[in-house]
């Protein structure tokens, strides 16, 4: 990480709130803007969290949904304990089927949202950057449709270019009301948009 890059993290608004408010990354406010303006997320919801680490969204959701509700976090990398009776994590990779398994065995019922922050690696190569994230949101819509009850909701990052169109028509197939949503918590110069299915069909 450069020192530049450093330094302009200290000065971010969302960053200095983040920890001030003990969030794990300033990610969480994005969740939080889009939920205030959308309330696709309610108390005593089930919640899984695709691309949960490190933790930011998973802390969200669980003030949300309070005790009652339950939160499953998913990620390749193994991430911290919240501490939370109802909230559970698994370590998995979401394009191979025994993740879904997993996801699905320890769901207490069927999900009423799934969110999905999800990133590859950046290589800094556009084109090459947006069909891998495109390729991850595709596998967080095959889980979301395979987990989500009837009229649940579905909130997932995308990366703008030039395959966005075509996986917002399929999320248009699947959900009777769709959304696209920049937080005020995304940086101005990033590409990433958020996507939001209400109402599964």
């Amino acid at each position: 990480m450069s020192k530049r890059w450093l330094e302009r993290r200290k000065k971010d608004y969302y960053y200095r709130k983040a920890k001030k408010e003990k969030y794990r990354s300033r990610a969480a406010y994005k969740l939080i803007q889009a939920v205030k303006k959308y309330n696709f997320i309610h108390p005593n919801n089930v919640v899984v969290d695709l691309g949960s680490a490190p933790g930011g969204w998973l802390q969200v959701a669980r003030q949300i949904v309070g005790e009652k509700g339950f939160v499953l976090g998913v990620d390749l990398k193994e991430v911290k304990p919240l501490n939370y009776e109802n909230v559970h994590v698994i370590t998995g990779d979401i394009r191979k089927e025994e993740t879904l398994r997993k996801i699905k065995a320890i769901l207490p019922r069927p999900a009423d949202v799934v969110i999905s922050d999800i990133s590859p690696n950046i290589s800094g190569i556009w084109e090459l950057d947006h069909a891998r994230q495109i390729e991850l949101t595709e596998f967080a819509l095959k889980i979301a449709l395979a987990v989500l009850r009837t009229g649940g909701n579905f909130f997932t990052k995308v990366f703008q270019g030039e395959f966005f169109n075509q996986f917002l028509d399929e999320v248009k197939r699947h959900f009777n009301r769709v959304e696209i949503f920049k937080p005020k918590a995304s940086r101005k110069e990033s590409a990433e948009i958020y996507i939001l299915g209400l109402d599964y069909k």
